[in-house]
């Protein structure tokens, strides 16, 4: 299901590209955009944990730098039956944590620096509990992936407006480039909702509770992540890739954000938790 997601997106991409081509030079236009929509596919489908890990300014870490963090992923990878990921830190006081990567081999888990000093050692493993869930279910690529291509979409809107609103005030190129940007923008979001699923989150929060066995821990991370994140923002967040981490780093500003929304609330994830922590089925 995900690799068809994915290859999904690539077309989307593709097809958005040749369509903007189109407009600003007809033909020659649409050719060089889908070449230049194949080499987006390309790098995004190789690079883009790595470009999404260098906005976050993340830094790699190993048991020696961050023996805690260090030490919790891999006894989560063991149980889990899967490869070793890379381990990050991102320098943000606010506490969150992403997964990212292509497949399980070529995995990352990141955390911030707040995660680690403002949660316990049981509340760190619950997070990145669920972290791990996303990576065994290969929910990973197409969430990096969709991120990247929904930043090119809205690229591409904002040059589209620009240029075309500079044409020596002709009303019809100013009026096709606010279009396109105003089109462009709610298709980006639309392609975010579609590929990612808010389901996945509910997902994620059962597999932590079954691989740590202690769904209270994830209950008491979330609560924490939800009081810290209504107040503060992490500094580079964006719409785009808001849904990547465990909880959206945008609940304390208004406006695009929403749009792109792809997180249940919190309510509804410790109601599930809770359930699973009682024995009762999640969805009761």
């Amino acid at each position: 299901m995900e690799k068809t997601k994915t290859l999904a997106l690539m077309t989307a991409l593709v097809l958005i590209f040749m369509w903007v081509g189109n407009l600003f030079a007809g033909s020659t236009g649409m050719t060089v955009a889908f070449y230049a929509a194949l080499a987006t596919n390309f790098i995004s489908y190789f690079f883009s944990d790595k470009m999404v890990l260098a906005h976050y300014n993340a830094i790699e870490v190993d048991a020696k730098t961050s023996p805690l963090l260090y030490d919790i992923v891999s006894r989560l990878a063991h149980r889990a039956g899967l490869p070793m990921p890379r381990v990050y830190i991102i320098p943000e006081q606010v506490p969150n944590a992403f997964a990212t990567g292509r497949n399980p081999s070529h995995a990352a888990v990141a955390a911030t620096q707040g995660l680690v000093d403002l949660m316990t050692p049981q509340e760190i493993e619950g997070v990145l509990a669920h972290e791990m869930s996303h990576v065994r279910h290969y929910d990973i690529l197409i969430s990096t992936i969709a991120a990247v291509f929904a930043g090119a979409i809205v690229m591409i809107g904002n040059i589209a407006r620009s240029s075309l609103a500079g044409r020596n005030g002709n009303g019809r190129a100013k009026g096709l480039g606010v279009l396109i940007a105003t089109v462009l923008m709610p298709v980006a979001a639309t392609i975010i909702r579609m590929s990612i699923s808010r389901s996945r989150e509910f997902r994620a929060d059962e597999g932590a509770a079954h691989l740590t066995e202690h769904p209270e821990w994830l209950m008491s991370a979330l609560a924490k992540l939800d009081d810290y994140a209504n107040g503060n923002r992490i500094a580079n967040a964006t719409s785009q890739t808001a849904h990547m981490f465990i909880m959206n780093p945008l609940t304390a500003t208004e406006g695009m954000s929403r749009l792109f929304s792809t997180h249940p609330s919190t309510a509804q994830r410790l109601a599930r938790l809770e359930n699973i922590r009682l024995g009762r089925p999640a969805e009761e």
